[in-house]
């Protein structure tokens, strides 16, 4: 409901200097003169007005109300900000008095929602505000930023220009086949059309892929056969005794998880039981869980020992994470160095070769981190739903369909890119359409 009033307090819910609490709505101007008991018809918006709210004349507390005035607001509607003393108590008790008033309690997410509905920001936008609040560094918050200033429209306007310029030469070529001075496109003029665009959506979803994974951080499996120093190794990464660490072959039974961040490079790391046949039941079940967890890694570090020769188990692991993106390193290089090969000693703190080979492997991605692209798994997967119906298309075309039944999948590619942005429905495809013909036709 839009015609009702929303409060909610805006700051975090705890002891601090200052609160502030948001209202939103037709009545949160009302709702504040009759707290303060000023008249603000007068007041503009974008100004401060000091007052004492007083509960049947007895004041609560003295506050700065900031006055907002539709449509020149977060939401597009009369916005109050009631800037008040930090304490949790008092800072309840106002928003008792405002609710008190007619506001209600505003549900999770629900001024940015209004801010969408009426129009003050596309469906990206809204969703780069959620990520600005929740960026981890630098780079994400970057990213949030550029999302909230419209960067994945800016990103989505050429591709869906092209689409429509697409979509549109069909229509009029089956819709008006009797006008002489409309251009009759041939399968061979639209076919290099589609796969054009088809380049430029992939680049787009690859680059958004690389982003997300520096942004969300990368599952990391540290997999090697029993004492090789796995552990070792996440507790060097994480700089803490996180693992228990013995001479004991194992000691982990179960998967231990941590993160650490290697210039904007974020690892969610794993250390998995030593992978090897195990008649213990309980060891095993770890092992169990550690090719489990396997099976989802992005990187993989394959820790060998470069104490001990190669035995079966390291060729096994070797072949198991063949094709996969994986790193194998030589640790113990302490008591023996091996020729060529990247080598360290966890135990000792020196993995600086590890964590170098780890920043030049995700290079890409991380510059990808700091350019606009899409933001989050619901843009990506959107626009990969457009990929897939244009491919669709495309191979329709290929063999010869009825240019009508292909506009079905460039219609549904257009929907998809649409829908990032929260921008749907056939009637704005036709708008855009039919928007291109001449005057009178």
């Amino acid at each position: 409901m839009l015609n009702d009033t929303i409060c909610a307090i805006a700051t975090a819910d705890v002891m601090g200097a200052v609160s502030l609490i948001r209202i939103s709505g037709d009545e949160a101007i009302g709702i504040a003169e009759r707290l303060i008991g000023k008249d603000l018809s007068a007041v503009k918006g974008y100004s401060i007005v000091y007052g004492t709210i007083k509960d049947h004349g007895e004041p609560v507390d003295d506050v700065l109300v900031s006055v907002f005035r539709a449509p020149k607001s977060y939401t597009g509607e009369d916005v109050i900000e009631l800037g008040c003393h930090g304490g949790v108590y008092i800072t309840h008790r106002i928003l008792s008095l405002v609710m008190g008033q007619g506001a209600r309690m505003a549900r999770r997410g629900e001024f940015t929602q209004r801010a969408y509905l009426n129009g003050k920001m596309d469906l990206s936008q809204a969703e780069g505000v959620n990520d600005l609040i929740n960026a981890k560094d630098s780079n994400a918050a970057k990213s949030a930023m550029h999302s909230l200033k419209g960067s994945v429209s800016a990103i989505l306007a050429p591709l869906l220009e092209d689409l429509t310029q697409i979509i549109s030469n069909i229509e009029v070529n089956i819709d008006y086949p009797e006008y002489d001075d409309v251009h009759q496109m041939t399968e061979d003029e639209i076919i290099p059309m589609c796969t054009k665009w088809l380049d430029g959506i992939h680049a787009v979803i690859e680059k958004a892929q690389a982003s997300a994974m520096v942004k969300d951080g990368i599952d990391t499996v540290i997999l090697g056969r029993p004492n090789v120093g796995k552990s070792s190794l996440l507790n060097a990464l994480l700089e803490e005794d996180k693992a228990i660490v013995t001479d004991i072959e194992g000691t982990t039974r179960d998967i231990v998880e941590g993160t650490v961040r290697l210039d904007g490079i974020t690892l969610n790391l794993i250390d998995t039981a030593g992978i090897h046949h195990s008649d213990d039941v309980i060891e095993q079940m770890g092992i169990d869980r550690s090719l489990k967890a396997l099976e989802k890694a992005q990187l993989v570090i394959l820790v060998l020992d470069a104490t001990r020769e190669m035995n079966e188990e390291d060729q096994t692991l070797l072949e198991m994470t063949e094709g996969r993106t994986r790193i194998v390193v030589y640790n113990k290089n302490d008591q023996k160095q091996i020729d060529g090969a990247l080598s360290i000693s966890a135990l000792n703190g020196d993995i600086s070769p590890l964590t170098d080979a780890i920043k030049a492997m995700y290079e890409k991605e991380l510059i990808a981190s700091g350019m606009d692209t899409l933001n989050n798994e619901r843009q990506i997967g959107l626009a990969m739903q457009a990929e897939t119906s244009m491919k669709d298309a495309l191979a329709s075309l290929q063999a010869g369909m009825e240019l009508d039944l292909v506009t079905i999948d460039l219609e549904k590619s257009w929907r998809a890119l649409k829908e990032i942005t929260g921008e749907v429905g056939r009637e704005d495809l036709l708008d855009e359409i039919f928007s291109r013909f001449c005057l009178g036709k």
